[in-house]
C-alpha cells in the first residue's frame, strides 16, 4: 500500500490545493452548465472497445442536455494515487475523477473535494442504496456519488454440505448456525472456511467484527476494536484456527483456491468477480446471505466520482458526476462491468440473471470498510496483531488492546 505521506508532501508543494474555491456555496446551485471538463476513469474490464462505447453513450447524454464537452481519459489502476495527486498539485488534473472508498476520507479530509450537498436538492437521492453512501461522506458531508457497489457473501460447496449431512437449502444465517456446520466439517474431514489472514482485513476481521456489532474507529477518531464485540470478533476468528475449522497456513493465507477448488472446503467468502470462475468450473456452489450475530453485515466495496476543488469548471463537473451516476447511466455502466448499480432501480439490469440479482439484493448489508483518513496505515497494523493471537502468542482481548494502541498511536501523527 502507498503510504498517505506523499499525500502530504505533494499538498505542501502544490499550494494551490490548500486554496479551496471561496466561493463554491455562492454558485453551487447557480451559472450556466457550459465549457470543458475532463472525466479520469479505470479500465474496469478487459475490453476496451465496450468501454468505450459506454462511455461514448454515457457522455453523450450529458452533452445533449448541457452545452458542455466531456473528454473521457482512461488511466491505469497502478500508482493511481500518486498520478492523481501530482496531477492536482501541478493544477493539471481532471475535473472529475473515480474514487473508491480509502481515498475518499484522505482527499475531503485534506480540502482537495468540492462538497456535493449544495448541489444535491434535485437529485433524488433517496434512489440510492442507504449502504452506498456511507463511502461518499466524510463529517457529514458528500463528497462524492457512488455508481458501483460489490457484496461478499458466503459460497458453499454443495456436495460437501451434503457429505456433512445438511440442506443446502437450509444455510446457516447466523454465527451459532455456522458453527455447527463447521464442527460437521470438521468431522467429516473438510475445513468450513478459507480464511485469508495475508489479505486484507476488509475480508478478514472487519466483517465479523461488524457482524459482533462492533467498529475500527468513529469519524470522530473514538477507537472501538478492542470493545465487548471487537474482542467477540477476535475471539471467533481465534476460535475457528484454534478448532483447526481453518487452514493452518490461514494467518498469512492469500487464497485457499486450490483447497476449495479440490472439494476440500465447505465455505469461501465471495462475491460478483468470484462467479466468472464458479460458473466454468464443475464446482455445484450455493450462495448465502450474509451472516449475523448482533447484525447482519458483510463487506463491499463502493465506487464513486468526485470533484477536485480545483476544477477550472466545478458547475459541469458536479452535473456530470449526478448524470453518469443517474439510474439510466448506471444501468449502462454496469451492464458493462457486471458490478452491482447503487441505485435500487437499476437492479433491475440482473433480473434474468440467478446469482447476480442475489448479490445485488445483498449491498444492502455491505459495509465498504474503515472511512477515515487513517483507514489504509491502520489496516497492516491491525493485521499483525490478529496473526500474533492466532499464533498463540497474545490473547484476543491482548490482541484487541494492542491494534487499539497502534490506532491511537497513528491518529496522533
Amino acid at each position: 500500500m502507498k503510504k498517505f505521506s506523499i499525500l502530504v508532501l505533494i499538498i505542501i508543494l502544490g499550494t494551490v490545493l490548500a486554496a479551496c474555491n471561496s466561493d463554491e456555496d455562492a454558485t453551487a446551485t447557480d451559472g450556466e452548465i457550459s465549457g470543458e471538463i475532463t472525466v479520469w476513469v479505470h479500465p474496469f474490464t478487459g475490453d476496451a472497445e465496450a468501454e468505450g462505447a459506454m462511455w461514448d453513450e454515457i457522455v453523450a447524454s450529458y452533452e445533449e442536455k448541457y452545452d458542455a464537452t466531456v473528454t473521457i481519459e482512461t488511466i491505469p489502476w497502478g500508482n493511481r494515487d500518486q498520478k492523481i495527486l501530482t496531477a492536482l498539485a501541478a493544477n493539471n488534473g481532471p475535473d472529475v475523477f473515480y474514487a473508491i472508498p480509502d481515498q475518499m476520507p484522505q482527499y475531503a479530509d485534506e480540502g482537495m473535494l468540492v462538497e456535493l450537498d449544495p448541489y444535491l436538492e434535485d437529485n433524488k437521492m433517496d434512489g440510492f442504496v442507504d449502504t452506498a453512501l456511507v463511502s461518499t461522506k466524510w463529517q457529514d458531508k458528500t463528497y462524492g456519488l457512488p455508481i458501483l457497489q460489490e457484496a461478499y457473501t458466503l459460497f458453499y460447496n454443495v456436495d460437501v454440505i451434503e457429505a456433512i449431512g445438511k440442506d443446502p437449502e437450509n444455510l446457516p444465517s447466523t454465527w451459532s448456525e455456522f458453527e455447527e456446520w463447521a464442527k460437521a466439517a470438521k468431522e467429516q474431514g473438510f475445513y468450513a472456511y478459507s480464511y485469508q489472514g495475508g489479505g486484507s482485513m476488509n475480508g478478514t476481521l472487519y466483517p465479523f467484527l461488524w457482524q459482533a456489532g462492533g467498529k475500527v474507529i468513529t469519524q470522530d477518531d473514538e477507537i472501538m476494536i478492542n470493545n465487548a464485540a471487537g474482542v467477540e470478533a477476535f475471539e471467533f476468528i481465534n476460535k475457528m484456527y484454534e478448532k483447526e475449522w481453518i487452514p493452518e497456513d490461514s494467518i498469512t493465507a492469500m487464497n485457499h483456491d486450490a483447497i476449495w477448488n479440490a472439494g476440500e472446503m465447505l465455505a469461501v467468502q465471495g462475491s460478483g468477480i468470484s462467479l466468472t470462475n464458479l460458473q466454468e468450473s464443475d464446482l455445484n456452489f450455493v450462495i448465502a446471505p450474509p451472516l449475523k450475530n448482533k447484525e447482519q453485515v458483510t463487506y463491499g466495496t463502493t465506487g464513486m466520482f468526485v470533484v477536485p476543488t480545483n476544477s477550472d469548471n466545478p458547475n459541469a463537473a458536479v452535473e456530470f458526476v449526478k448524470t453518469v451516476t443517474n439510474a439510466e447511466n448506471q444501468r449502462k455502466f454496469n451492464t458493462v462491468t457486471q458490478y452491482i448499480p447503487t441505485r435500487e432501480s437499476a437492479k433491475d439490469i440482473f433480473d434474468d440473471q440467478k446469482y447476480l440479482s442475489q448479490l445485488a439484493q445483498y449491498t444492502q448489508y455491505a459495509l465498504p470498510g474503515v472511512i477515515h483518513p487513517k483507514g489504509r496505515n491502520i489496516m497492516p497494523m491491525i493485521q499483525a496483531e490478529v496473526q500474533t493471537m492466532m499464533e498463540g502468542k497474545k490473547t484476543p482481548q491482548e490482541a484487541a488492546d494492542a491494534a487499539a494502541e497502534a490506532i491511537e498511536a497513528e491518529i496522533a501523527k
